[in-house]
């Protein structure tokens, strides 16, 4: 039977690779594709929107490994079941294992040969050099199973190891667990528990059972009984099997998420995995050359990593106050990187999932409810107060204008309007923010420039969900706040510029120092040139304050023509991807190269977006111009390439650029179907002429929410040179 199910897998996978096999999409994804570089993602296994993420580590200690993982390493150290993708933050990296033969190690690492290292989705194998072991990952939502071909003869053994973790400093590595231990259950069956503060404190159980009874065990680090290492009496090619489920509530709640895999075998549970990436990775079927494919739809698989449900099968979780919460549909959302992901990441769901849409702003409002402040940057249920703004806002306004369910609107304007009145926040003293109408250098020392503009957006938000549940009160005020982006252009400059508490502009303004969070200074990963655009809900207001479209459009060509040089202490870590002083490496500047089009160019946007497309969306481990920040970076390729771009996330509008494939379908609810073709396009037609919808001419500069979600056809002409053609 095993041999059966290992052929008629070998024969799935076969005929997926010369597309005998019904809409796979999974054969384009890339998961190598951002491992390298800044990107910071991972190979291994997981399964869309699931909890656990096992993959390998070649790494533990700081920044270069968010994920644990870099492709260029030469040695694995293990593989755990909870990482980061694309992520800034260093956090995670939870019950590792590490299978070896012979004595136990001193140090627990091992040699690979990249030529037999796989990845796919749901899927991660390599033979590790000491031994010839063969490890193969794969993943349901809240379980991993691991399979350990033992190739030599002698006794076999397993490191578990919850003492491992993903750390900024070495010395971190023995201080970032608490507590926690691991227990026997029986000769087939471990459990233990870790509780962990680093981003984030937080607790992490797991249950593993084991294809084979253990003969033996022992501890290696005394009484702390948090690493372990299981003996097996193995042949030459036996192969063990571990399914591990994960919880962040309770032993008991590991053991009952292990019933996912239940009775199913490795394969089986490959299987699915696939099977489920296929599903969903479906819900745009693209059209163009493999090289294409494997960027749009590894693209696509990268956004649907997280946000993470990491409530149990039962729908328990463990909320911002470390206490367990019951879900009514039985999902909590985590990792929500919201100061990336309001931009494209989320919009793009609300066309894809909307119902899971709706699922995650609910979890918004439960984290509410427990700490009366909505989420910034959660991660495992906790708050990290990482970045700036509060940008669940955005995502909740932008559900409820678009008619998404599965939250009270009236609930979620209370949480709003909490959020952006009481002081809670450590980044945002409202008082202070209201009485200068923007917050001042000298008192806010880091990031004053940065923080008001983000909280204008917030504010902006607020009010059009206040207007449209008919709270003028709430609206007048929330839109005046929204204005106070204006109270920091420098007419000078026509850039934003800090301002003191009396008044007077910062000075000297060095305006092309990138600040970051570490080191202060008055904008957020980036600099003056950087931040101007965001304003994301007033355009024509940034417009109007730049001396209008041409001298707004000269202010974007000096952006993209400036000298591409990163100034400021550590700023190059995050300021990458450079055009001028375009970084598309980091997400203040997403929106920017479609501004163009708002501007009456819609030209030079198209000759941007492509130019970007081509230079920083590579299919090769470094592939991406900066961390892919759970997906972000990648949604703005998913909507670049199939024309166009939300520069406002909450105002149902998506702004044209030009498509960078020829033809995708996207499948909507209702069994409807939204078809984009992009005719005649080529690497020198890349110039739209004409844009029809419905077959009929189409002469705005974007097309609205609804009519993508009615369904029907929008067609690109495309041609060579730049087309003076309205739209």
């Amino acid at each position: 039977m095993k041999r059966l199910i290992k052929y008629l897998l070998m024969l799935l996978i076969w005929c997926n690779g010369i597309g005998l096999y019904a809409q796979t999409y999974t054969q384009y994804v890339d998961p190598f594709i951002g491992t390298s570089a800044t990107g910071h993602t991972f190979p291994g296994a997981t399964v869309p929107f699931g909890m656990v993420q096992l993959s390998p580590e070649t790494g533990n200690f700081g920044w270069n490994y968010c994920s644990g993982y870099r492709y260029e390493d030469k040695v694995i150290t293990g593989f755990a079941h909870t990482h980061l993708s694309g992520t800034g933050g260093v956090d995670l990296g939870d019950v590792l294992f590490f299978p070896f033969q012979g004595k136990t190690p001193d140090k627990f690492v091992s040699g690979f040969s990249k030529s037999t290292e796989k990845a796919s989705p749901g899927y991660y194998a390599v033979v590790l050099d000491n031994n010839n072991i063969r490890a193969e990952l794969t993943a349901s939502a809240h379980t991993g199973v691991h399979r350990y071909t033992f190739n030599n003869a002698g006794q076999s053994h397993l490191l578990v190891d919850m003492q491992s973790g993903l750390v900024d400093a070495p010395e971190q590595l023995e201080t970032h667990v608490s507590e926690g231990s691991i227990k026997i259950i029986d000769k087939n069956t471990i459990s233990g528990y870790a509780v962990t503060s680093l981003w984030v404190d937080k607790k992490v159980y797991f249950t593993a059972r084991f294809s084979k009874a253990f003969s033996g065990y022992h501890f290696i680090d005394g009484s702390n009984h948090r690493r372990l290492v299981l003996d097996f009496e193995t042949t030459p090619h036996e192969q063990i099997v571990a399914r591990v489920g994960i919880s962040g509530v309770s032993i008991a709640g590991a053991v009952n998420n292990l019933s996912e895999t239940k009775n199913k075998t490795f394969d089986d549970v490959r299987i699915a995995a696939d099977k489920t990436w296929n599903s969903y990775l479906g819900k745009i079927k693209a059209t163009g050359t493999n090289q294409q494919k494997t960027t749009f739809y590894t693209s696509l698989y990268h956004t649907l990593i997280q946000p993470n449900n990491i409530a149990d099968i039962d729908g328990k979780y463990r909320g911002a106050d470390s206490l367990v919460h019951q879900s009514a549909d039985k999902v909590f959302y985590s990792t929500f990187s919201l100061w990336d992901t309001y931009r494209a990441a989320h919009p793009l769901y609300t066309i894809l999932f909307p119902s899971r849409t709706g699922q995650m702003v609910e979890s918004m409002l439960q984290h509410y409810n427990t700490t009366k402040l909505l989420p910034i940057w959660t991660l495992w249920g906790k708050e990290s107060y990482a970045m700036i703004g509060n940008h669940s806002i955005p995502v909740i306004v932008d559900a409820s204008l678009k008619g998404i369910g599965g939250f009270s609107k009236e609930k979620a304007f209370e949480a709003i309007k909490a959020t952006l009145t009481h002081n809670g926040n450590p980044k945002y003293d409202w008082n202070l923010y209201m009485h200068y109408g923007y917050l001042p250098s000298d008192t806010v020392r880091r990031e004053a420039v940065s923080r008001t503009l983000e909280a204008a957006y917030d504010d902006w938000c607020a009010a059009q969900l206040a207007k449209a549940l008919r709270k003028q009160a709430d609206y007048n005020y929330f839109i005046k706040r929204s204005k106070f982006y204006a109270n920091l252009f420098d007419k000078s400059t026509n850039l934003m510029r800090g301002r003191l508490s009396n008044g007077d502009w910062v000075q000297p303004f060095a305006h092309l120092d990138s600040g970051q969070l570490a080191t202060g200074g008055d904008y957020t990963e980036g600099n003056a040139w950087q931040y101007v655009w965001q304003v994301q809900q007033d355009i024509p207001g940034l417009i109007k304050l730049m001396g209008g479209k041409k001298a707004f459009s000269n202010k974007l060509d000096s952006l993209f023509s400036m000298e591409s040089k990163v100034f400021g202490k550590g700023s190059t870590l995050d300021v990458t991807g450079l055009i001028g002083q375009y970084a598309h490496g980091n997400e203040p500047v997403h929106h920017v190269a479609y501004l163009y089009t708002l501007a009456g160019n819609p030209a030079k946007t198209q000759q941007m977006v492509r130019q970007i497309a081509d230079q920083f969306y590579l299919n090769t481990p470094e592939g991406l111009s900066g961390n892919d920040d759970c997906g972000q970076m990648s949604a703005w390729y998913i909507f670049t390439a199939m024309g166009f771009y939300p520069v406002n996330p909450a105002d149902g509008h998506y702004v044209f650029g030009a498509p960078q494939i020829s033809k995708t379908i996207i499948s909507l609810p209702g069994n409807k179907v939204f078809t984009i073709e992009a005719k005649g396009l080529s690497a020198a037609n890349k110039y739209v002429q004409s844009i029809s919808l419905n077959g009929k001419l189409y002469t705005k500069n974007y097309i609205t929410h609804h009519d993508i979600m009615m369904g029907g056809k929008l067609v690109f002409i495309m041609g060579s040179r730049a087309s003076t053609a309205s739209f």
